[in-house]
């Protein structure tokens, strides 16, 4: 277990430095972030493709703004108490806009921001046609990123996409390369096999995150394996949402077909289970405090 620091931001920074594969799971929402901390997972993610999914509806292509971002972050943070690393995507623009997304999303309540390399707009990392820019541009944007932030343990998360276009050796040279500017942790999206993720975790300085996408390209080695390869934290980004996904087609199936619940009704949660989600009962405390 790690020890709680007080500031989100340093028991994020304690929790991947200690490079013992925490697991982050993803989350497009307050609610499931709810759930994602009741479980005692030490952090979560908040998952540009879980948003654009299940708040816009469109795929993970760079239609989320920043100001949809900002507003989903800080509902999630006002809901649960743990590290909460955001998927900045591009950084919505050039290096000065990044610079303005670090802050507004710290403000906001975020303990990590990640920034990827990817032309904009950018695609699911494991979508093929992705392009990337130049080192020295995501460089700058580094840079910009580390220089916003007000408070230093807050992470800046480095990834790099350059895998599927140029090979491991041009990956892991751009993430020591976004070391060099100042990332904190970086982000090799895509690896393909055990061997690539061993040399990610030995030949990059500090602590990697791992990027486990049910049915994409990365293997999904188990959190002991993880842990024993040096990671510093394992994304599973979009779990909840697929899950949820998969649920509701079932239970929209049987309804349509049957006019009931009766057929899923193992599939719902009670009421009484859905209040205590989300807290019910402190806010019932708190009409009578202020009648």
């Amino acid at each position: 277990m790690i020890e709680v620091a007080t500031k989100p931001s340093a028991r994020l920074k304690a929790l991947l430095a200690s490079r013992s594969a925490a697991i982050l799971p993803g989350t497009p929402n307050a609610l499931f972030a709810r759930i994602i901390a009741a479980h005692g997972f030490e952090a979560v993610y908040v998952t540009g493709a879980g948003i654009a999914n299940m708040s816009l509806g469109v795929p993970d292509i760079g239609l989320v703004t920043l100001t949809e971002l900002v507003e989903h972050v800080a509902a999630i943070s006002d809901a649960i108490d743990i590290p909460i690393l955001v998927d900045g995507d591009t950084g919505f623009g050039n290096a000065l806009n990044v610079g303005r997304m670090v802050r507004l999303l710290a403000r906001a309540g975020a303990a990590g921001i990640q920034i990827e390399d990817q032309v904009f707009p950018k695609k699911c990392g494991h979508f093929s046609g992705k392009q990337v820019i130049a080192t020295a541009e995501m460089v700058s944007k580094i840079k910009a990123a580390v220089d916003a932030r007000s408070d230093q343990d807050l992470q800046i998360v480095a990834r790099t996409d350059v895998r599927a276009i140029e090979g491991i050796d041009a990956a892991i040279a751009r993430a020591q390369a976004y070391v060099e500017a100042g990332a904190d942790v970086t982000f090799v999206e895509a690896p393909l096999d055990a061997a690539e993720m061993q040399r990610i975790a030995t030949e990059i300085p500090v602590p990697q995150i791992a990027n486990i996408v049910f049915g994409g390209l990365t293997p999904p080695l188990p959190q002991s394996e993880l842990a024993k390869i040096g990671f510093g934290g394992v994304l599973y980004a979009n779990a909840a949402l697929q899950a949820a996904f998969k649920s509701v087609n079932e239970v929209m199936v049987a309804l349509k077909r049957e006019g009931s619940l009766a057929q899923v009704a193992d599939r719902l949660a009670g009421f009484e289970e859905r209040q205590q989600a989300v807290d019910k009962a402190r806010y019932d405390d708190l009409e009578q405090r202020y009648r």
